[in-house]
This record gives structure tokens, sequence and C-alpha cells, in this order.
């Protein structure tokens, strides 16, 4: 009941809501962004474009990336700025002077008050500066002129107040309060004639508009001075300007004149067409009050009671929006009966002019408008109603109308995609619709495409698609539905589908798939592979308009065959809505594009009107900067030590252009080619070498400028610069003598070694002969002992058999003298002492030593022992010693026995061996 009577309400009263005409985007800049002060007294530009601001604070600069303050001195407020070449005047209370660059950008002040002579300040604060066409520089406050020329400065008092000034026919126009204007002649003030109605009017600003001078007033409005007369300026815009406190004029093209107020922002005033715009608070700007203006290549600048504002005049894409809320996100637009109506996420509006009005009884979500078979039809949260300015019949009770579809070859018959399934449309001939619902299918459908008359393929938020087979025969019931699970099949989740040219085509999570008839399959569709995570928009026999993702934002118009434009638009990417934003064409120049607080009219991409309208800017240099180092950014080569060289700032800026974008190039040991959104280029941990590094301004559909060179250079680290390397090269050298040296040490003493073991081995060799010959000699000599001893023995041996024989025989001697002579004689053959002195001789030169260390180990041995021993170190058996000593084998063997207990053995070890081992 509440629902009915609030529908019933609004059907009595049409809600209208203000409305606007279509207007360029406006970019804001807020106290957070410059940093300075509210008030923006005045604006001035330089050739490049780079701004400068004259502000509560001190002086904005602004390079088109970055703001900057510059205070004066005495920190006062500064009223005025004019740039003149290099060189950017201001003016404040008392002061006046310029600023100028150092190589780093950074601007410094000097001031030109001490160049006044005879003239004293009467707490002056100086509100304009003019740069005549003869060089001069000229300073106005309320109350005097200062002429600046040579570094010379002339002072004009004139007696009146100086509201204004300008150059006009070759004179310096004055505007004196509320007296009228005034010419320069000979530092006098003249009045112009037929000043009457300007006779206690406050003239607030003038300009040159076609060869006349447009003066304005502070709340009368505006005149036309030629020179001679004065008359009303009886333009349309000119009651506005009288109720909304003209501040500012400025002169902008084709026509196009600019009203600055002080109660409601900035009037556009079309002199041809006699129509105006109008940038206020409602329409985008921060405040109602512009202080100063300014007209740069198609931008429009600016400056407010509280921050600064920015607006290319000739934007070829323009922007409704609903500041008050009333409107909503915008899913839908069409035109019908001349009418442009919008349907949202609160109803249904239309535009009755400039003003947005509301369709009583629409309320609530918006799915589709379409205009069909005649009829505007609104698929609502609802239901389906019909539309017009004045109405909102209902059509069908269905809840939900996504999409709206004509069956092929069916005249007049619809499908819908609802909440609750399919529904049927057929328009009667008496113009009636007819609705049911088609059976056997009961989901949510928010997408529908036909593949043939009796075969629909229909999209679910949430489930996935449907290829849905419709039987009977008027499409009243679903025969059979058909999904698609195999492996490979695209995500159930938000399934997009389209028929691009008798091809189904579906998008699911950024991927194109397309139906193959043939195999009755899903497959990838390769002609769209290039626009992956890409909505499409809007195509037709030739164009496709594809989204890009969520980041960029930028939309694509392609003919797939290489003919594409990206369109970028900074308020376009911020206020796309995703997945719900749509593109209506209108005709072939005009197209729609649903934003989530309005929508956007475009022009055709493929019109002149949407090319860039001017070269695009080449963009300087600011600065770089190191780790540690700020560098001009000039034509000379920069060097960077290595050790600041882990981080490298570039700073670039293209002020002639709004919100640039850049496309650099880095060659060098590392290269890098990237798009860039800001002119803040950073470089991290570069290897050390020369480097060339290319800059260039983006523009509408990715054409860039011309490029900027900067050349820098990063120096190697320590351990590879030249003294390092020549400190290496000695290394190497030195390393190269050392190992030449060290080798021929080695070499010599490898030779020395090599020679030494020759030596040694020739001396082994010759020791070894030696040896060989002593050992032969020891053999010989051995031999000679053993041969001799063995004589001795023989000798003895027959000695004592003759002596043997005596004893037996000894009574057949018949002498006894006789017998005992032949035994003495045998004896002493036997004890001779010769033969013993010969082999004691030839034993010491085998044993030289033998008998020396026998008797100092044993010193009680006698000559006989020590013969015993001789005999025994030979190895000659008990038997072969017995003759040598000229006693008995038991005679020998006590003798051992005897020597054993001298030389203090053991029983169980062997004599012999002992003394041949000793």
């Amino acid at each position: 009941m509440l629902f009915r009577l609030a529908s019933i309400l609004l059907m009595i009263s049409c809600v209208s809501i203000y409305g606007q005409q279509l207007l360029p985007p406006i970019q804001n800049y807020q106290l957070l962004d410059y940093k300075g002060g509210t008030k923006n007294w005045d604006i001035s530009v330089n050739e490049r474009g780079e701004l400068f601001v004259a502000n509560n604070k001190g002086l904005l600069h602004f390079n088109g990336e970055e703001w900057t303050l510059n205070k004066l001195p005495n920190n006062t407020i500064i009223r005025s700025v004019e740039s003149v070449g290099d060189r950017i005047y201001t003016g404040s209370y008392e002061e006046f002077g310029y600023w100028t660059k150092d190589e780093f950008g950074e601007l410094g002040y000097t001031s030109l008050t001490h160049l006044i002579k005879d003239h004293t300040f009467t707490s002056e604060e100086f509100w304009e500066i003019l740069p005549s066409k003869d060089r001069k520089v000229v300073f106005r406050s309320f109350s005097a002129i200062y002429s600046y020329f040579d570094d010379k400065i002339t002072v004009f008092d004139p007696p009146e107040v100086v509201s204004d000034f300008i150059e006009f026919n070759g004179e310096l126009v004055v505007a004196g309060g509320s007296l009228g204007l005034f010419q320069v002649k000979e530092r006098a003030l003249e009045p112009f004639r037929n000043q009457d109605l300007l006779i206690g009017k406050t003239i607030t600003d003038m300009a040159l508009f076609h060869g006349q001078l447009l003066v304005g007033t502070k709340l009368n409005g505006c005149y036309l001075f030629d020179g001679k007369t004065l008359k009303p300026w009886t333009e349309p815009v000119n009651d506005e300007l009288k109720q909304h406190q003209l501040n500012k004029i400025r002169v902008l093209d084709n026509g196009l004149l600019g009203f600055g107020t002080i109660k409601n922002g900035m009037y556009l005033y079309d002199s041809t067409s006699k129509q105006f715009r109008i940038l206020n608070r409602e329409s985008g700007l921060q405040n109602n009050t512009v202080l100063s203006t300014l007209l740069f290549n198609d931008q429009l600048w600016l400056g407010l009671d509280n921050g600064m504002a920015r607006i290319r005049l000739h934007n070829p894409i323009s922007y409704y929006t609903d500041y008050t809320g009333t409107l909503g996100m915008v899913y839908d637009i069409a035109r019908y009966n001349g009418k442009l109506f919008l349907g949202s996420n609160t109803g249904v509006f239309y535009f009755e002019g400039n003003e947005l009005r509301f369709v009583s009884g629409s309320q609530g979500h918006v799915w589709d408008l379409r205009v069909i078979d005649g009829d505007l039809l609104c698929g609502h949260n609802t239901g389906t109603y019909k539309v017009t300015e004045k109405s909102f019949d209902l059509v069908s009770e269905i809840a939900g109308g996504y999409q709206l579809i004509k069956v092929p070859d069916q005249k007049a018959t619809y499908i819908q995609g609802t909440y609750n399934g399919l529904a049927k449309f057929q328009k009667s001939d008496d113009g009636q619709w007819n609705v049911v619902r088609i059976e056997g299918f009961d989901d949510p459908v928010k997408q529908l495409c036909f593949e043939t008359p009796e075969i629909l393929w229909a999209a679910h938020p949430y489930k996935g698609f449907y290829r849905i087979h419709l039987g009977g025969d008027g499409y009243d019931k679903v025969d059979s539905i058909q999904r698609f699970t195999e492996k490979g099949a695209p995500s159930e989740y938000n399934v997009k589908l389209y028929n691009i040219k008798n091809n189904i085509v579906l998008n699911s999570e950024g991927n194109w798939f397309a139906y193959n008839p043939i195999g009755d399959k899903i497959e990838k569709f390769e002609e769209f592979k290039n626009f992956s995570n890409k909505e499409l928009l809007f195509f037709d026999e030739q164009y496709f308009w594809f989204v890009d993702d969520e980041e960029q934002k930028a939309i694509i118009h392609t003919n797939l065959k290489g003919d594409s434009l990206i369109v970028t638009d900074l308020p376009l990417q911020e206020r796309l809505a995703p997945d719900s934003q749509n593109v209506i064409k209108i005709n072939d120049s005009t197209s729609y594009i649903t934003l989530t607080d309005g929508f956007a009219k475009i022009n055709n991409p493929r019109l002149q009107g949407f090319s860039e309208t001017q070269e695009l800017p080449v963009p300087y240099f600011v600065l770089l900067q190191d780790q540690e180092n700020t560098y001009a950014a000039g034509n000379n080569l920069i060097d960077i030590p290595f050790r600041y060289s882990q981080s490298i700032t570039i700073k670039v800026a293209s002020p002639e252009y709004i919100s640039p974008h850049y496309y650099y190039q880095l060659e060098g040991p590392k290269e890098y080619s990237e798009y860039d959104e800001n002119g803040f280029i950073n470089f991290q941990n570069l290897p050390f070498g020369a480097y060339t590094f290319k800059v260039s301004t983006v523009g509408m559909g990715n054409v860039v400028s011309d490029f900027n060179t900067l050349h820098f250079e990063i120096a190697p680290p320590w351990y590879f610069s030249w003294w390092s390397l020549f400190l290496y090269l000695a290394l190497a050298v030195l390393a190269v003598y050392v190992v030449r040296r060290y080798n021929r040490r080695k070499l010599q003493r490898k030779h020395s070694e090599l020679e030494e073991r020759m030596k040694q081995e020739q001396m082994e060799r010759m020791a070894k002969l030696e040896k060989e010959e002593l050992a032969k000699e020891v053999k010989l000599k051995q031999n000679e002992l053993a041969s001799t001893t063995l004589n001795i023995a023989r000798k003895n041996e027959m000695i004592l058999e003759l002596k043997n024989m005596l004893i037996m025989n000894k009574d057949k001697f018949s002498n006894s003298q006789r017998y005992r002579s032949f035994v003495k004689k045998l004896n002493s053959s036997i004890e001779d002492n010769e033969d013993w002195k010969r082999f004691e001789v030839n034993f010491k030169e085998l044993h030289e030593d033998f008998f020396e260390r026998l008797l100092k180990t044993y010193p009680s041995l006698t000559p006989k022992d020590l013969k015993l021993c001789a005999y025994l170190k030979m190895n000659l058996s008990t038997k072969e010693i017995a003759p040598l000593m000229g006693i008995t084998v038991r005679g020998v063997e006590i003798h051992r026995y005897r020597l054993r207990k001298k030389l203090d053995m053991d029983s169980s070890e062997n004599l012999s061996n002992f003394l041949i081992t000793f």
C-alpha cells in the first residue's frame, strides 16, 4: 500500500532535476594537491606550458606533473603574475619583481622596487601586470601605474582609482573605477567621450573582442566600446552576468567567450549560437568564485577562491554528471521522440532541453531501455513498461526485464530474459503488447542471443549458459536444454553472450570462446585472442568497442585488422562501471557511454574531431636524481657515480597536455621500453655504462610525440675504474713477472735438482761401480784371504800330519836330538807369525775396524781370542780352524766355549753369526 501510495503521489507531480548541457571534463586541483593557500588571484603560463599562479602563500609553479610553492622573502600574498620570456613577474604588497630559473629549475626572486626613485608606496598592492607592445612591463595598483624598461622604472600616479588597464588601438586604456574609461596621454589621464553608461558602475575587467573593447562591470553586465561609442552588450548571457557578479573576461576561440563570476562559476558563451554553458559547483567546480582565468592550447585554467581547475574546451568526449546523486548509476540510454531517455538504478529520466526530468512511477532499478516497433520499452526491476515523457504503463508483470531481443524471421515477436525464466512479447495489429511466460525454463536469464530462429542461447548470472531449443507453434515452451560441462568449457560465472557474424561467441573470466556447430562443442575463439581480459561493449558490421581491464579502463575501437584506436580520457577511466558499462550508438557520428554518475557523449573515433587537434608536445626533462645528487637535465652528458646509482629517477613533464602519459626507451647495457602514467620514471640497479634515455608524450589512440633525449653515464665501480684497471694491469704485469721469475727460479731449481740428481745418480753409479769394484776386490780379497787361510790351514794340517807321523815313528829315529829338532821346526812352522800377519793384513783390509770394536767392547780378549774371532767371522768351521791355530778340534771347541763366556753369550746364541754381524 505504501508503495502504491508513493507511486500515485509521484504520478500526480512530475519530478524534475536541474539539468545541464554536456560539458568537457573538469580536472580539479585542491589545496592538498598544490599545497598553497586558498585564493588564486592570477594565472600565467610560459611558452612550453608551465603554469604560474599568484597565490595567497606565494608563487605556485606547475610543470604538468608536480606543484611547487615559492615564497617571497617577506612572505606576502602575491596578487598578480605574468610570464615574459624567461622571467616571471609578480606583484604583491608594496613589492614587485621577477623570478628566474636556475639550472635545476628552481625559481629565484629579484626585486625591482629599489629602482623606484622619488616615490613612496602608500599601502599599495599590485593587482595586474601588462607586457606592452613596446617591450615594457607595466604594473598596476589601485593608486598608481609603474612602467619597467631597461632597468628603469617610471611611475605614473593618476588622481583616480585604477581598477583595470589594457592596450587598445595602440594606447593604454585605464578603467577609472566607477568613473569610466581613460586613455593615458603624456602621463596624464584623458577621459573618453560618451562614458555616461559607465558612470557609477565598477569596471572589473576588459578584453578585446572582434576589434572592440568588451568592458565588464561588477553588477551591470558588459558593454562594447569601439574607441568612440559605448553601448550595452545585448547578448543573452549578459543578464546572467548581472545577476552573478562578473569578475573576469576571457576571449577564447571560434567566437567563444569565458566569463568568470563571483557567485556562479564560469560561463562559456558561444557568440555564434547564442548558447552558453556553465561551469560551476553543480557541474564539478570546487566553488563558484572565479578569481582568474587563462587560455593555453585549448586548455582553460581557472583560479578559484579555493582551488584550481583545468578544462580542455574542445575535448572529443563530453560528460553529463549528476552531482546530486538523484540519477544514480546509468545502465542504458535510448533516444525516443527526439528526447534522450536514461535508465538508472533509481528509475527513468529524460531531458527536456537542458533540464533532466524524472518519469513519474518509474522509480526502481532499470535494466534495459529499447525502442521496439515504435514504443520505448523499459526492462524494470518490477516488470516491463511502456515509457513516454508523461506515462509509465505496465506491459508485463514478470519481474526483472534484463534484455529484450527480436526473434529472427518473425514479425513483432521478441524474447525477454527475466528474473524467473523467459517471456515472449508480441505486438498485435492494434498496438497492444501480449506477453506470456515460456514454459520449461525458470532460471534467471541476464543475456540472450539467437543462433537460429529456434535455438536460443541464454546466460545465467551465476550458473553458466544454456543452448535452448524452443518448441511449439508460437515459441510458447522449451523443448530441450543443452549444457556444456566438458573439460575446457568456459567458467559458469558471469558469462556474456554475443552473436557476431552468425557465430555464437562467449566471454568468461576474460577468455573468449565460440560454439562449433559441426563438433557441437565450445572452442577457443582465435579472432579475439588479442583481447583477453577485455569486455565487448558494442559492435556493428565494421568496428568493435572493447573496454580494457579494470586497471587502465581504456576503450579500444578496432576492426580487428590493425585499424585500432585507444580512447583514454581520465574522467572516463574513473567513472566506468565494471560489468555494467554500455555503449549506445545513436548514429554514425555519436555514441553514448553509461557511467557510474551520468553518461559520456563520444564522437565517432574515425571523425576528425576525435583525433589530436594539435601536435603533441615533446616532453622536457626537469631533472635527474640519483641517491645523493640532483643533476640539471641539459644537453650535456651526466656522469653518475656508481655508489649512488642504485636508484635513478628521471623527472619529465609535458605541461601543455592534460594528464599526459609517456612512452620511454632506455638504451644501454640494460634496456627498457614501457609506458608510464606520470613523469617520475625510476630505474633500479642499472649496470654501469653509457645510456640514452628517450621519452615522448602519448596522446589519444596511443599516438606519440617526437622523442626528447637525455644522455647519462654510470661510472664503473671503483674496482672497474681506470685507476683500478691500471692497477689491475700493473698487478697482472707484476703477476706475470712474478710467475715468470718463479717459473724461471723453479726451472733453475729443477735444473739444479736435475743436475744434482744426475750428479747423484752419476755418483751413485760411480759408487755402485766402485762398490762393485770394491765388492769384486773384497770378493777377491775374501777369496784371496780364504785361499791364503786354506793354504795356511793345509800347510799346518800337513805339518801336523808330519808331526804326528814323526811322533808315531819316534822310535825309528836313532838320534833323538835330531827328532826333537824336526819336531821343533814343525812346531815353529805351525806357530809362524808371518802367516798370521799376512792373514791379519788381508783381514783388516776387509774388516778394518773389527778388532778395535771388538776390543773396545770386550777388552779382556787375548790375541788368541782375536784369532779365533777372526776365523769365526770368516765363517770357518771348527775343523778348518784347528790347523790354523795348530790345535786339535777339541781344543778349538774348548776355546770357543771360553770365548763365548768372555763375550757373555747365551748358550742358545750362535757364536759365528754374532761375530759375522758384529
